[in-house]
């Protein structure tokens, strides 16, 4: 729909997608998940220069159209025809295993020096409890001198 001219809203385009896609019996599942993944396929286009979005309008851009088309068709019939790039998942786990790197021996961790138990003075605590009211909101000040 975008290779042809004119600027379509999202909510127009996807009503012209959803037809094509029911009259071919390929709109499975729900439509909510179709038009989400439809605007996030429709995003993609837009980030890699393939769709011009204009306010809330989009528009094909030729050029990058044609290009994406071509390797498109080239990608799919590379796949039909069974040379694609990726290997099955199978061959994969035969030609790379996965090996666990080995860990470098830890040292002995130091112990740290144990400190004596500290003591506050009540005077000290008064004024750290007096300095946390006052940093408290005031909802919460309620909470924090009551504590």
């Amino acid at each position: 729909m975008l290779s042809k001219k004119g600027a379509y809203e999202f909510k127009a385009l996807f009503i012209i997608v959803h037809a094509n896609l029911r009259s071919r019996n390929a709109a499975s599942g729900g439509e909510e998940m179709l038009r989400l993944r439809a605007y996030e396929k429709l995003q993609n286009l837009v980030q890699a220069g393939i769709v011009k979005k204009t306010g809330k309008e989009y528009r094909g851009v030729s050029a990058a159209l044609v290009t994406f088309l071509a390797t498109a068709a080239e990608l799919n019939a590379k796949f039909l025809a069974g040379t694609h790039v990726r290997l099955p998942l199978a061959a994969v786990a035969v030609v790379a295993p996965v090996v666990a790197p080995k860990a470098a021996p830890k040292a002995a961790p130091k112990a740290a020096p144990k400190a004596a138990p500290a003591k506050a003075a009540p005077a000290k605590a008064a004024a750290v409890k007096a300095a946390a009211v006052k940093a408290a909101p005031r909802k919460a000040r309620a909470r924090v001198a009551v504590a």
